[in-house]
């Protein structure tokens, strides 16, 4: 059994890896695998750092409502995992399975968290948002040591070290005024903040919904895509649409000003429809990846992805780093692959005792 965590839909699965096939048939597999997690989630961050940075309509205007993305992701993958379900689990029995009901709490900070991640993007550069969002390690392992009292080897710690300092030496260096001319309110203390509040709120996210599955077992993957987008449907709908209504000097984001940007700018809402279809497609690929070839597979895959998308973003959308900061990107890098490795060399013994 294997656990991983997903990515927008607020999915974790325990699936069953399948070691069966010929090896043609299996490395056909994995480049189909590849292929398609790497197009969907380099389009989807492409996308999400235009909606981000570029100025839309005859006035030169920002898309400023960013948290609206989060409301439609939860929209598209609501409606998709319900898709999916009526095509590949209509006939079986709904007992064993996670009552929709019980996904309420722990869709608050599946909420919140996303949002904070996609509003970051205001305050600093899409490369700087994805190192930050790397480091997911560093938490765990501090929540780990100070509250649970882990022991950890100290290849482990080397590799929290060398993902910290990438990131603290990237948010450290001079950031080109090319790229910060595209940010809305360059920001890098409350971005890089709002990431890590991002992790946080993940990390309480990640170990729900383990809990959930361990106590109903039956539960698939599109079973808990479904119940949590359900609810950050429901949440997102009261806080953008019915809150403006109740309160005329609302704060936070509004949804009725964003569709009213959709609609005299039609171009983003394409781009908005294409990045929420990205997200959910490439969860066809992450369960896929997971059932035929195991979560450490589908883990490398999406750090090597990772780093494409850095590149992508400095060649393709115009975010130049300098060499100290391709420094410190190669360091978290190399800090995340280490990790990698570690795991495969434990997977490898467990699996040679066994």
């Amino acid at each position: 059994m294997v656990s991983v965590r997903k990515g927008r839909g607020g999915v974790r699965s325990r699936p069953r890896v399948d070691g069966g096939g010929s090896l043609a048939s299996r490395v056909a597999v994995l480049a189909f695998c590849v292929a398609g997690i790497w197009s969907a989630y380099i389009t989807q961050g492409v996308l999400q750092e235009t909606l981000s940075t570029k100025r839309f309509g005859p006035e030169a205007r920002r898309f400023d409502h960013l948290a609206f993305l989060n409301f439609a992701q939860n929209v598209v993958c609501f409606v998709w995992s319900f898709i999916m379900i009526k095509l590949w689990s209509s006939g079986s029995n709904p007992a064993g399975r996670v009552p929709l009901s019980k996904f309420w709490g722990v869709s608050i900070t599946n909420t919140i968290g996303p949002t904070m991640g996609i509003e970051a993007l205001k305050y600093i550069s899409y490369p700087a948002q994805v190192l930050a969002k790397s480091s997911k390690m560093i938490p765990v392992m501090l929540m780990g040591t100070l509250l649970y009292g882990v022991k950890y080897t100290l290849p482990e710690y080397f590799c929290t070290f060398l993902v910290a300092g990438g990131v603290s030496s990237f948010a450290l260096l001079k950031t080109s005024s090319k790229t910060i001319k595209k940010l809305a309110n360059p920001n890098a203390p409350l971005g890089y903040a709002l990431c890590f509040l991002n992790l946080a709120f993940d990390g309480y996210t990640n170990s729900t919904q383990d809990l959930l599955k361990s106590r109903y077992p039956k539960t698939n993957p599109w079973d808990i895509m479904l119940g949590m987008n359900l609810w950050g449907t429901i949440y997102n709908t009261v806080i953008m649409f019915v809150a403006p209504l109740l309160l005329s000097n609302w704060p936070y984001a509004n949804g009725f000003e964003a569709v009213r940007f959709c609609q005299q700018n039609p171009e983003v809402a394409w781009d908005i429809l294409m990045f929420c279809l990205c997200g959910a497609m490439g969860q066809n690929f992450i369960f896929l990846t997971i059932s035929r070839f195991g979560s450490l597979t589908n883990t490398t895959i999406t750090t090597t992805r990772k780093f494409m998308s850095i590149v992508i973003s400095s060649v393709i959308s115009g975010n130049p780093l300098s060499l100290e900061q391709w420094g410190s990107v190669v360091m978290v890098f190399s800090g995340l692959s280490l990790q990698i490795y570690l795991k495969w060399q434990r997977k490898k013994g467990r699996d040679h005792k066994e």
